[in-house]
């Protein structure tokens, strides 16, 4: 039997507002990445959905900015708020720095380590790309957690 505290994560407009955006821009960007391809298996389909890190809209962004803004909008802005705004700054400055220079770093990797397994015959076994984002994939995020945010809020609040 759940218990009835539980149950009542899924009414509260935070936790709501937070789910709804991530749903959301996950949901997008898999449609954006199947307008690119034009062709798509279901298997990719639940990979982009579940798995895939950068591309638009950022997924991680809208997550914190959601919550970030529920979060002022129900509670103020109190001690959570002001946790809320640094974790979230963090996330959004590592998914805009740290994991895409990784990203680019890696790919810059097995590119070499092609070259060189094709040139001398060395076994490579290439390295997993991290994908972060760029400026304008992180701030469309942004933007789609506070909307989400201010109309999940709106309409369980008022």
């Amino acid at each position: 039997m759940l218990n009835k505290s539980f149950l009542s994560l899924f009414s509260n407009p935070i936790f709501i507002s937070g789910a709804m955006s991530l749903i959301i821009a996950q949901i997008l960007k898999a449609i954006l990445t199947l307008l690119k391809r034009k062709k798509f298996q279901a298997k990719e389909i639940a990979f982009i959905m579940l798995w895939k890190t950068g591309g638009m809209p950022s997924s991680h962004s809208a997550l914190v900015a959601a919550l970030t803004s529920s979060i002022a909008i129900v509670e103020g802005f109190d001690s959570l708020f002001i946790l809320s705004l640094f974790l979230g700054l963090i996330v959004i400055r590592d998914a805009l720095g740290v994991r895409r220079s990784a990203g680019l770093q890696s790919r810059a990797l097995n590119v070499l380590g092609k070259q060189v397994s094709e040139r001398f015959g060395i076994h490579f076994t290439p390295v997993k790309e991290i994908h972060g984002h760029k400026w304008q994939e992180v701030a469309v995020g942004m933007v789609l957690g506070l909307f989400v945010s201010f109309l999940t809020c709106w309409s369980l609040i008022f």
